[in-house]
């Protein structure tokens, strides 16, 4: 088969979507790989990395979309690429189609098979391609919440971890998937006061016994979102539905409750948020304000650090790559339920349900 890997063009996303080693491990297996000119770069790996690996390089993102009968990438097609992408050509990347029904849309138009990278699925429930950038994410949001705590960005003015004499920082982390535990885990190191909720009691009882006692654990409801926001300097929002949209659990209302420079790291904006005044926004200008509570919401945060999360990614996705590769798409997913799991859209046909329901579109055709 012939794989295409494109430079990612979303705004200041530096990751790719393989490393030479797993070109090394496609190009043994007599694949050929093609890697547009730079994709590397931002990621720490250069043209002749590649080439050394078995890649043929070419020019132009172009000249990859047309050459290539899979398309390996990080994160979903934006506008420019729409016109790019082939039918019956495969796809493999993050889509989150849930929190964007313009690219649902141009996707089914394509009528090329979509397969996302955050529905893979395996048998215990897991998303083994999702947690990597969770992973980073998660604690991504502490160290990005932490900052803009700070006074010149409009945040309270509070060090997380405190000083002698002076009380840490509060955190309250929604969600106890990867994640909260990993945002709740580096807030923990830095020595705040956290406070992580969910609706799972065993999610709960395992943060109970992993983390340290500084980590409180308590039940998700809205009386309790409520009472926690009046006095937490820092909310991470880490709260996932597979390949669904995330369900609002602070309003715009319930920002006034919150004391001025509270910061809001919305963390599941990739699927609309948690919170209904996120809306994307980008390394380059990261931030907005309303009603004084700081919001960041940047779409793509793992590729602030793309030679991390470009070698985690990779790690995780090659073997399904591989599979896809050796065996065609069709027969991959039909021999592996956790790939069969990852198709969205198959020519033209919306096949996951989750994604309909979004939209409102109708379910009974699936």
């Amino acid at each position: 088969m012939t794989i295409g890997v494109p430079k990612e063009i979303k705004n200041n996303e530096s990751r790719v979507g393989m490393t030479p080693s797993g070109v090394y491990e496609l190009a043994k297996n007599d694949h050929k790989v093609y890697i547009q000119s730079s994709a590397g770069e931002g990621s720490g790996f250069s043209d002749m990395d590649y080439k050394n690996a078995g890649a043929i390089i070419l020019d132009t993102i172009g000249q990859v979309y047309a050459m290539s009968e899979m398309i390996v990438k990080v994160k979903e097609p934006i506008e420019e690429e729409y016109k790019l992408i082939q039918k019956d050509q495969v796809v493999f990347t993050y889509f989150h189609f849930a929190s964007s029904e313009p690219l649902t849309k141009a996707m089914i138009e394509s009528k090329s098979v979509c397969i996302a990278y955050e529905t893979v699925e395996d048998k215990e429930g897991t998303l083994p391609l999702l947690t990597p950038m969770s992973e980073v994410a998660g604690r991504m949001a502490i160290q990005q919440g932490a900052k803009y705590l700070e006074k010149p960005v409009k945040g309270r003015g509070v060090l997380l971890g405190g000083v002698p004499g002076v009380q840490p920082g509060k955190v309250l982390v929604l969600g106890a998937g990867v994640v909260g535990i990993q945002a709740a885990k580096m807030a923990a190191g830095l020595g705040a006061h956290v406070t992580i909720m969910d609706i799972n009691m065993n999610r709960l009882r395992y943060v109970n016994d992993v983390l340290p006692p500084h980590v409180v654990t308590e039940f998700s409801s809205e009386y309790n979102i409520r009472k926690h926001i009046k006095d937490h300097d820092l909310i991470i929002g880490g709260v996932l539905l597979k390949g669904a949209k995330a369900p609002n659990l602070i309003t715009r209302e319930m920002l006034k409750e919150m004391r001025p420079g509270t910061v809001i790291v919305d963390v599941a904006v990739d699927q609309g948020g948690c919170v209904e005044t996120t809306k994307p926004t980008t390394h380059e200008d990261p931030i907005y304000i309303i009603d004084d509570v700081v919001h960041y919401s940047v779409a793509n945060m793992p590729g602030a650090v793309p030679y991390t999360s470009t070698v985690a990614l990779t790690n995780v996705t090659l073997p399904y790559v591989l599979k896809l590769a050796n065996l065609g798409w069709e027969k991959a997913t039909e021999t592996d339920e956790p790939l069969k799991k990852g198709l969205n859209i198959i020519k033209g046909r919306v096949v996951y349900k989750e994604i309909m329901e979004a939209f409102g579109w109708e379910t009974s055709q699936l």
